[in-house]
């Protein structure tokens, strides 16, 4: 129940942090990242990595660089939503569904190994907050209205629980168990070293991020 319930719930978290906070400090987000960053690339590497490599006579090297390939594809619609970045006009009023569209398939594609992994829920939550705390201040500060800003974050939640459930019901995903995970190992890989290179200004490495760094592999390799 928490591979569906978790992913909501760090979206839902993401929404009323921004909603009565208002964060305005950019480094703390940018920490946020990192160890998002940080902690997501370890679970896959640490975890899920491993495993899907113990297969036999499966490609799982094509199939991982098939998914880092399908993320770019992705991040030229989402504009790189889905490691800390919205560059989408906010003066318009019309509903992102390009945007959406993207991130969706994302999550639910990020969905679909949780079941069969203990941990990766873990790393796909803390992933999602930060990308929630930005898509909800960005949402606020738009000229979209809120029921349409409140529906895109309620459908964006739901996504990956989405790829929770299709993997539960359907036998497809059962056999093509090691394909899939491989393409969902490429867009963590995507996405959590973009998220490192670019969560600090200048690209550089200063003590506080490689801190947040060093935290986000240790807990991820203790758990």
């Amino acid at each position: 129940m928490q591979n569906f319930i978790f992913p909501i719930i760090a979206v839902v978290l993401g929404y009323i942090i921004v909603l009565f906070f208002k964060p305005k400090h950019n480094r703390s987000l940018k920490l946020l990242l990192a160890f998002s960053g940080s902690f997501l690339l370890s679970i896959t590497v640490f975890d899920f990595l491993p495993e899907v490599y113990n297969s036999q006579d499966k490609p799982i090297g094509l199939f991982i660089m098939i998914g880092i390939l399908l993320q770019i594809i992705l991040e030229f619609f989402s504009k790189g939503a889905e490691h800390g970045h919205v560059h989408i006009d906010k003066s318009s009023i019309d509903f992102p569904w390009l945007l959406f569209i993207s991130l969706s398939i994302h999550s639910v594609l990020e969905g679909i190994p949780i079941e069969a992994h203990e941990h990766l829920i873990y790393g796909v939550i803390i992933h999602k907050l930060p990308v929630a705390i930005i898509l909800s201040t960005f949402f606020l500060a738009s000229n979209l209205s809120k029921p349409k800003s409140l529906m895109f974050l309620l459908l964006f939640a739901l996504m990956t629980p989405l790829g929770v459930f299709l993997s539960m019901q359907f036998q497809f995903f059962e056999n093509y168990y090691y394909e899939v995970s491989a393409l969902v190992i490429g867009i963590f890989l995507h996405i959590s070293t973009t998220i490192l290179f670019e969560s600090s200004e200048g690209h550089k490495f200063n003590l506080a991020k490689l801190s947040t760094i060093i935290l986000g592999i240790v807990i991820a390799y203790v758990i």
